[in-house]
């Protein structure tokens, strides 16, 4: 009894300990963003509530983080739809079709070799690539990048839920006289949409998170919203409030899509066991 009280406590120790250790820095941020940037240079723990740091950010003249959450949502969906139909296409053809065994392998292990190199490996090459034909600093340069260096994980993760689907299922569709295409609508895409919703909500926020690539191929009128939090870092001046506001802030739209991505996956997975 008393073993079993002393492990009890240990693992309430060790996951609460865990759970300081992440929630602890992201709740002093949030903190920052309603309070008086005095309190905040000074360490104050209790201070005055304000939303001074919340208009300075979003109605300020000096501060166009609307636009750079505009230019985050068009990124980030824009090469989320692109990532979700290659990579759900491409998990159908690689898993359900006749490809031979050495071209599938061959090509998801230069995938997953892409995708294990650092990004900062490859954001030089982007931007030379992209300088030299006049795309640099527009919406195709870092929507194509982020598509590209996104697809390898949404590929990876199709593959797994459309390998899990019975072939008997397609083969049988097939003995019925249905084409392939007909096969993906009929079949295959109503028993894998949860996978394309976690894929979905995955590749979003890892677009709508990314630094590296935006700040290499952005310009002014399309930087995204992790880049406009690092300007508020200055050469006399850091807009600690700002930026902290900005983190909050940024942080809604990608915590909203995961909680309403956990209800859908589930429902799809749901779904397809029952059928």
């Amino acid at each position: 009894m008393t073993l079993r009280l002393g492990s009890r406590i240990l693992a309430n120790t060790v996951v609460w300990g865990y759970a300081l250790v992440i929630l602890g820095p992201t709740l002093w941020v949030l903190s920052n963003a309603f309070k008086f940037k005095i309190d905040i240079i000074t360490g104050a723990t209790i201070s005055p509530f304000t939303w001074i740091n919340f208009h300075e950010l979003l109605f300020s003249r000096q501060s166009d983080f609307l636009t750079n959450l505009l230019n985050s949502a068009v990124i980030g969906i824009a090469s989320t739809a692109i990532v979700i139909v290659v990579a759900t296409m491409a998990a159908f053809t690689l898993t359900c079709l006749n490809v031979r065994p050495w071209v599938r392998w061959a090509l998801l292990g230069w995938a997953l070799l892409f995708h294990m190199l650092p990004t900062l490996t490859f954001v030089g090459s982007w931007y030379l690539m992209f300088s030299s034909v006049g795309l640099h600093g527009t919406y195709f340069a870092v929507i194509m990048t982020h598509a590209v260096h996104n697809l390898p994980m949404a590929l990876f993760l199709m593959m797994s839920f459309v390998g899990a689907l019975p072939r008997e299922l397609i083969q049988a569709a097939r003995m019925d006289g249905c084409s392939y295409g007909q096969v993906f609508w009929r079949i295959a895409f109503p028993l894998v949409r949860g996978g394309m919703i976690a894929a979905t909500a995955l590749t979003f926020i890892f677009s709508w998170s990314d630094f590296a690539i935006s700040l290499t191929l952005t310009s002014r009128d399309t930087m995204t919203v992790p880049v406009a939090i690092a300007t508020f870092a200055q050469e006399y001046d850091i807009r600690y409030g700002e930026m902290a506001a900005g983190t909050l802030l940024s942080i809604v739209p990608a915590l909203l899509l995961i909680l309403l991505g956990q209800n859908f996956i589930v429902r799809g997975l749901l779904a397809g066991a029952v059928k």
